[in-house]
């Protein structure tokens, strides 16, 4: 039998999370005692993932024709597409699990590892003209700065290891609801951390929270200059070329996080959640989304 390219993806893919399923089966919400389907969790992981990560599909129908239709070789026990989508929405757990595993065993070579790169983006689930009715748990209102916007949904935070030349490395990545100030974040879970440079926008900048950070843990926030309310004029003509040369440095490092996000959106459309209709299918949507993507560190070297 010759294995086309399609077919070896789909081994990949298949081989590396019966790899981890081991532990993973633990994140699998089954309660019954039909623990060994004749369409496995490992078969329905493997659908979405390869639907997202070589199809380049967005949404769930898509993937589950494109299996009726081309895999069906492969998996004969498919079922139907809302079979698939109560299948899929008990495994965010799993995808959750999976995402963290990755990342722990897929560093590249090629990190600085004392020099981190801070951002986050939307994950929408409506806008904010309406009232937002899904994923209330994990959801609220927030304001996007960057887009101008209130929407109801949740943010994706992100702590990326520079790299030259290359995206950086997610070395955590938090999904929290959208009201939560990123500097809140920071402070929280990654303040602590010692001997490392952070690079992050104008939301990170407070100077005497950082002060402490500096001479506690020897960790330093780098943020682009904010102008100061009051400054006289002449004083911010005499340090403007300065501050410009300054903020261009920090904005340069940071560009490769921005990217990452693009890259992101682009890939999978994980910032539209709206047609998510419960917690579960929101968690998958960004869990699984994030592993597909992770794949590329494991898969694509």
């Amino acid at each position: 039998m010759i294995i086309k390219d399609k077919d070896f993806n789909l081994i990949k893919i298949y081989d590396l999370i019966c790899y981890y399923f081991d532990e993973l089966r633990y994140y699998c919400e089954r309660f019954s005692n039909n623990n060994s389907p004749c369409f496995t969790d490992q078969e329905v992981m493997t659908i979405y993932l390869f639907g997202v990560q070589y199809q380049e599909y967005t949404k769930i129908n898509q993937i589950h024709k494109f299996a009726c239709d081309y895999l069906s070789d492969w998996f004969p026990n498919l079922g139907s597409y809302q079979a698939f989508c109560n299948r899929l929405n008990r495994l965010g757990g799993a995808f959750t699990r999976l995402s963290e595993l990755l990342l722990e065993d897929t560093q590249p070579n090629d990190c600085i590892i004392d020099q981190c790169l801070l951002d986050s983006m939307p994950i929408i689930t409506c806008s904010g003209k309406r009232k937002g009715k899904v994923a209330n748990e994990v959801t609220n209102k927030g304001y996007c700065s960057t887009k101008g916007v209130y929407y109801y949904g949740m943010k994706l935070h992100m702590l990326g290891i520079r790299r030259q030349d290359a995206l950086p490395f997610p070395e955590q990545v938090l999904f929290t609801p959208a009201s939560v100030n990123d500097i809140v974040v920071y402070k929280e879970r990654w303040s602590e951390m010692r001997n490392r440079t952070f690079f992050g926008d104008k939301i990170y900048m407070h100077n005497e929270f950082n002060q402490q950070v500096k001479s506690q843990y020897n960790s330093e926030m780098l943020t682009p200059i904010k102008a100061i309310k009051g400054m006289p004029l002449i004083i911010k003509q005499r340090i403007k070329a300065a501050d410009d040369l300054y903020n261009r440095a920090v904005s340069k490092i940071r560009q490769p996080i921005e990217a990452m996000f693009s890259w992101l959106i682009e890939k999978t459309d994980i910032q539209r959640a709206s047609k998510v209709s419960s917690t579960k299918g929101l968690m998958v949507h960004a869990f699984g989304k994030l592993t597909a993507t992770f794949l590329n560190y494991v898969l694509n070297p």
